[in-house]
């Protein structure tokens, strides 16, 4: 049995879209525009947690993007999407992929995503984005980047 999204859910997963799309086209301000005002995100980059007012600076994302040559690819994968009422959480894996500025190969890495969402005046918002990379227990501690799904 095929399952039909539904309107909201759609909305929703166009937001995830709208990521991609800002991250390959480079443009910061696609990115910030899908964030409420008071949005709060744990990214993978310190710190622990962005103020609404640092998670919506564009500026700052620019000077991220420009650590990169070439094309930044966002991939999402095996979403779930719940929604209720006017309040909606979505979580799944994504995939990053860059070349550092300076480094001859690049990166490509799976993490975890969690998103939370507000429609607010008729319109989906992000509220809390979560993405975070397990990290080895054995004692190096470090992160579990070579991962895949």
């Amino acid at each position: 049995m095929t399952r039909t999204l539904t309107v909201d859910e759609a909305a929703i997963r166009g937001l995830f879209t709208e990521h991609e799309e800002g991250m390959r086209l480079r443009d910061p301000a696609r990115i910030v525009a899908r964030y409420a005002g008071d949005v709060v995100t744990a990214t993978l980059a310190p710190p622990l947690r962005n103020s609404p007012l640092d998670a919506r600076d564009v500026e700052s994302l620019a000077g991220w993007m420009a650590g990169f040559e070439g094309p930044i690819t966002l991939e999402h994968r095996d979403l779930t999407v719940v929604v209720s009422g006017d309040v909606a959480f979505a979580h799944g894996l994504a995939r990053l992929a860059a070349v550092p500025v300076g480094y001859p190969e690049g990166f490509s890495m799976w993490m975890r995503t969690t998103v939370g969402f507000e429609r607010r005046d008729g319109r989906w918002l992000v509220t809390h984005a979560h993405d975070s990379v397990p990290f080895h227990m054995e004692g190096s501690f470090l992160a579990a980047t070579d991962l895949e799904p």
